[in-house]
Parts: structure tokens; sequence; C-alpha cells
């Protein structure tokens, strides 16, 4: 699991200027030391047997390249389990590992941030039957910080180093120092579990966390986006179409070109390189890298200039074909979607449709004080928008329940969240009266 997402203080950071602050134990080395990568049919073969052999859970890690190879895999996947000891497998030189996945087919997984993982697992024969998110546990037991660092140190006062979480997992061969970071990670995820399982029997949530275990398990990764070129950083920028379509242009250009290298978008050329030459729109090889510099940082300078000048005909083709369209061809500023206006515009468009969000959203904050559960994870908040911005017909429990039902959410989240939905459509209903 590369988690880039922490914040330093998820990290565990600590302050030893700071009384108030807890010590921890340094977590640096796994108990039976650091395992040899698996990178053979013969060693797999080996590990298959071990954990086969084992007893209980089994603790699952992915390492990806984000940032540095184009996609999501896995290159480094390492499993933990009770009598069977903890293995890192090389999922580049052994692509399928469904004989893994065979040996565990009786044992819960345990994974930390587990929609993370799963798509990259799945990729190389790897599915948890059954599953235990220490995140989301951590999540739904109210903990204010959930990156593993944090929740280990939570539950078990431990502190786990972090600074190997965002280095390129596809480097062969691996360093040591990253492979004891990678061991660690499945250390004690295992025991992490069964204190994570205690909290939330003790605040009678273990059934709300299966049902969000069980949907876990059923995760696959989300299908490409429409028009993925819109997320491009700075779009919101663009205030004309034939700019617009200078960044599409750009934009399938640079894809194009990340993904027969193999390499991170980005590092081709960022995002705000891209946007300044679909406004200036040079013609010539010279007026590439004449723009004001628009990356902060010389490393960044420095990787937009080379990308720049690498690829230079590829940009300029693409600039040539976004000039040569037709008014008719050029792409709409925003795509036409079934989603709900954004929230800030709803009091204009429609204020009784507004009235009902923002009493919903205040039950929704109470509710979440009170059970200790962000508000997120009690609804999502694109399902509580979709329900309140075209509610059902009828403004009753079994209405809700049903619009609920059908954007995904579960049965613990429609018990405590449709009566504040009806309650907030009844209010909306007496204001207009």
């Amino acid at each position: 699991m590369t988690d880039t997402d922490e914040t330093t203080a998820d990290r565990g950071a600590t302050d030893a200027e700071d009384p108030e602050t807890p010590s921890y134990e340094q977590l640096t080395a796994p108990a039976d030391g650091v395992p040899p990568v698996v990178g053979d049919e013969q060693s797999l073969a080996d590990v298959v047997a071990a954990l086969a052999g084992g007893a209980g859970p089994v603790a699952v890690d992915a390492e990806r390249a984000s940032g540095y190879r184009y996609g999501q895999r896995a290159y480094l996947v390492q499993l933990r389990r009770h009598e069977a000891g903890t293995f890192l497998i090389d999922p580049i030189a052994l692509p399928d590992l469904s004989a893994v996945q065979d040996s565990l087919s009786d044992a819960q997984w345990v994974l930390h941030a587990a929609t993370q993982d799963i798509p990259c697992l799945a990729e190389v024969g790897l599915r948890p039957p059954t599953l235990f998110d220490t995140e989301l546990g951590a999540r739904l037991a109210g903990l204010p910080k959930v990156g593993l660092a944090a929740v280990l140190e939570h539950y078990l006062g431990v502190s786990l180093a972090k600074e190997h979480s965002a280095v390129d997992w596809s480097t062969r061969p691996l360093p040591e120092p990253w492979l004891l970071y990678a061991a660690l990670d499945v250390e004690l995820l295992v025991e992490l579990r069964d204190a994570v399982e205690a909290d939330l029997t003790a605040q009678g949530k273990s059934e709300w966390a299966a049902q969000e275990f069980a949907a876990e398990v059923e995760f696959t990764a989300r299908a490409p986006r429409e028009d993925p070129w819109r997320r491009t950083s700075g779009m919101h920028k663009v205030r004309n179409r034939r700019i617009a379509a200078h960044v599409r242009a750009l934009w399938t250009a640079r894809d194009q070109i990340a993904q027969q290298r193999d390499v991170a978008p980005g590092r081709i050329l960022p995002d705000a390189t891209l946007v300044d030459l679909a406004v200036r729109q040079p013609e010539k090889p010279a007026s590439l890298t004449s723009g004001r510099s628009v990356e902060s940082g010389r490393s960044r300078q420095r990787r937009a200039q080379q990308g720049l000048q690498r690829y230079q005909q590829q940009w300029l083709e693409a600039i040539r074909e976004a000039g040569a369209l037709t008014d008719d061809e050029l792409p709409d500023l925003s795509r036409r979607s079934d989603a709900p206006p954004p929230a800030r515009a709803w009091a204009d468009r429609d204020p009784v449709a507004a009235a009902r969000l923002a009493s919903a959203r205040t039950s929704m904050s109470e509710l979440s004080e009170e059970v200790k559960v962000p508000v997120e994870n009690l609804l999502t908040p694109e399902t509580l928008r979709r329900v309140l911005w075209t509610p059902p017909e009828t403004a009753d429990a079994e209405a809700v329940d049903a619009a609920l039902t059908e954007h995904g959410a579960r049965q613990w989240q429609r018990e405590l969240v449709t009566p504040l939905v009806v309650e907030a459509l009844h209010a909306s209903e007496d204001a207009t009266d």
C-alpha cells in the first residue's frame, strides 16, 4: 500500500519537546528479519505451501509506483500469516499469483485501505474471499487519523516510519531499506485487526463494519472516466472552446507517449505546461520553450523543458490538429452529466432543493458527532446530493430507503440516514406551503 495521501501528522511524527505527546515504541525491523524477494516459480511454490499451512487471517499489502509509472500495477506484494511467516513477492517476475489465491481461499485477508490495493492485486490473480480493512474499521471506530502509522500508534503503541511510502517501487533490484519498510507494513497488521475489531465490538459497530467489508470484497477499479482530459489541472481557467480542444489534443498525445514508455504522464509533461501550450499554441519548435515558465521548483522546470524538447514533434502535431478543427468539432467547455449540479449552485437553480440539502447536512453532522463516524462514511456526499436533488415521488421512509439502496447505501447506513432524509424532505415541503 503506497500511502502517499497521509499527512505528516498521520505518519506519527512526535515532538520530543512536548510533554503531552505520547512516546511510542519504534518498529524498526521485522521479528523474523527481512525475507528475500520471491521471483521464481520454485520459490513461489514454497510460499504457497507455507501459506497453506499457516493459521488465521493473512496480512496483505501491495506497493505501486504511483507518480513514476503509467497505471497502478503492483510492483511488490507482501503477505504475512501466523505459523507461515512474511513473504515479499515480485509480481513483475511472477505475474500470475493464482496459486497464492488458492492457498488462502479459507483465510480472511487483512488490508489497510483495501480499495487502494484490490485492483492491482486482482491484476495478478489475487482477490480476497473475505476481508478486514483496518483503515475503514478505524474510521468507523471514530479515529481522527487513519493512516497505518497513526492507527498502529493508537491501538498498539507502536510507531512506524513511512519514509519510503512514495518511492519508485518499479526499481530493480529493490534496495534493502525499502524491503524492510515493505515487510514492516504487514508485520503487525493481524494484531492491529484484532484491536480494531475489539473496539468496534465495544462500540456496537461490528455489523456496520461487516457490511462495509462485504461491499469492499466486491470492489472493482472504476471504469475509465469519460473525457479524462477534462481533469487536467488548470482546466478551470480555460474559458474558450478552441483552447479546450488544444488541451484535449495535447493531453491525448501525452497519454499515448506515457503509455508507450510506461511513465506517469506528469513526468512526460506537467499539467501546467500542457495548459500553457494550449493557450499559446506555438507553431515552431523554437516557440515551444519560449514561453514563461509555469512550473515552480528547478526539478519540475527541468522536467518540463526536457519534455517539450524531447517530444516537440508530437506537441506541434497535436496543436496543428486542434487548430484545424471546425467550430462544430470543438468540445463543450463542460461535459453533460446526469449528476446534480455543484451544491453551491443549488440556491440559484432550485431553492427548495437547496433547503433540503442544508437541512440534511445539519442533521448528518449532528449524527456524525453522536455516533463518532465521519459524515462521508455515514453516506457518500454524492448519494445524498442525488437523492435530494431528485427525491422520490413520495417522501416516506420506504421510498427514501429504496432510493438510497439504488445508489449503493448499505443497510446500516440506510437505517441511520433514512429518517434524516425524510425529515429534510418534509421540512422543504413545509417551507414552500
